[in-house]
């Protein structure tokens, strides 16, 4: 039997349903968007500020690069799968407002213009994003949105905007909690639903100041506390590590309209196995964090393509209770986490393996042993990715999983039907 320690959460069903109960009731950002994680592609990990237009259209920031990876997703399925979301970054703009202190895209490589570009987005069923800074400057300098709240807002809503990303760089941290909720509340004051991506969170962090999760799930909602990912593994794990120590007790405060984020999916790209592309997917459906990819849909292996389509994987991330998954065990290199789905009394339990070397790790548990599990029930055990039946089992069966190098095995188990 694994030796489980370090339990966290709920121990029996009826506390489960009252905490799924109040969850829902938590005050939240009342704008009526990001009741589930958002799903969709987002251009800086793989594209970042490719500005070289004149040697490498295909790829530099601008209209043509979002219309064709809007091609892709409608065409190759990833829209049919959730992804909605076509989030421009930084370097899109101008370097100089319009005289009426209104931004301006950079006119030769957007030159239709951004609401153009929404247009096109929604004739597809897709939604655009965009990148806005709350500081003077962008993280590449070009105008920021201090002193533009209201403009800038009414401008993404005139445009069509779905979705903003606002960054925290060149800006007096003293102001952080007062432009970010400020913000917040010019775009809400134009009526349009736009999806606010706040990251307050990251920035507070390393200018040491407390971070109010509170207050900024109540503002955001997506925020996030770290930097940039990268195309490496450590980059991925650093990332689950910290989420694992809870920080701020921010598990907590995500909920339908509020979620905590680590930034995009490096699924598709480079420097990742196959099974490190499916341990980030399945940890991220299990933490509940927004599913945005970063990688060139037009040129992508097929097993990323298809790992980034698993109907199974993203209904657990999907799950509408919106409650963020959190380590429940450890069993030698392999961390035990527990997210709780609907219908009630359900689990997703995703078993990471950190070790680096040797072969799989054999864990063989009880449900019992697991927080909010009825011991006297029985439950339809199923692992997630490949959707296989494991079978039925009494809670205080054991089971066994094998669980490989820096890989994950992911299961969801429901209560049986009565007979």
């Amino acid at each position: 039997m694994a030796n489980w320690c370090h339990w966290k959460g709920f121990h029996h069903a009826v506390a489960y349903f009252f905490f799924a109960l109040n969850n829902c009731f938590v005050v939240a950002l009342n704008n009526g968007v990001a009741l589930t994680p958002p799903m969709g592609w987002m251009s800086w990990l793989r594209f970042e500020c490719n500005l070289r237009c004149d040697i490498d259209l295909d790829n530099c920031i601008s209209e043509r690069l979002y219309k064709r990876m809007a091609d892709s997703m409608v065409k190759d399925g990833y829209l049919a799968a959730g992804y909605q979301y076509v989030a421009i970054d930084d370097c899109w703009m101008s370097r100089t407002r319009l005289p009426n202190g209104t931004l301006q895209p950079d006119p030769q490589r957007f030159p239709s213009g951004i609401k153009a570009l929404a247009d096109y987005m929604h004739l597809r069923g897709l939604k655009l994003g965009i990148y806005l800074n709350i500081g003077n400057l962008t993280c590449a300098g070009y105008p920021g949105s201090k002193n533009f709240f209201d403009v800038d807002a009414r401008t993404l809503a005139d445009w069509g905007i779905d979705f903003v990303k606002m960054d925290g760089c060149n800006a007096n941290p003293a102001d952080y909690e007062n432009d970010f909720v400020a913000f917040g509340n010019s775009l809400i004051s134009t009526g349009r639903p736009i999806v606010y991506y706040c990251e307050w969170p990251m920035y507070a962090r390393y200018y040491g100041q407390q971070v109010d999760y509170s207050l900024i799930a109540q503002h955001c909602n997506m925020f996030r506390a770290l930097t940039d990912i990268y195309y490496i593994y450590h980059s991925i794990e650093s990332m689950i590590d910290y989420i694992s120590q809870n920080p701020y007790n921010m598990s907590t405060y995500a909920r339908p309209g509020a979620f905590n984020d680590a930034d995009a999916l490096a699924i598709g790209n480079f420097g990742l196995s196959e099974s490190q592309e499916r341990m980030q997917l399945g940890m991220w459906a299990v933490m509940a964090l927004p599913l945005f990819m970063s990688n060139d849909l037009r040129d992508i292996r097929r097993s990323s393509r298809t790992l980034l389509q698993n109907r199974h994987v993203i209904a657990i991330n999907q799950d509408p209770l919106g409650i963020q998954g959190t380590p429940i065990a450890q069993y030698v290199s392999v961390s035990v986490w527990m997210k709780r789905i609907l219908p009630l009394g359900s689990s997703a339990i995703a078993f990471f393996n950190q070790g680096r070397s040797g072969g799989p790790q054999v864990v063989v548990f009880s449900l019992s042993n697991l927080p909010g599990i009825d011991p006297t029930a029985t439950y339809d055990v199923t692992e997630v990715f490949d959707d296989e039946f494991l079978g039925r089992f009494k809670a205080s069966q054991t089971i066994r999983v094998s669980v490989d190098p820096m890989g994950i095995y992911l299961i969801k188990a429901l209560p049986a039907p009565t007979t």
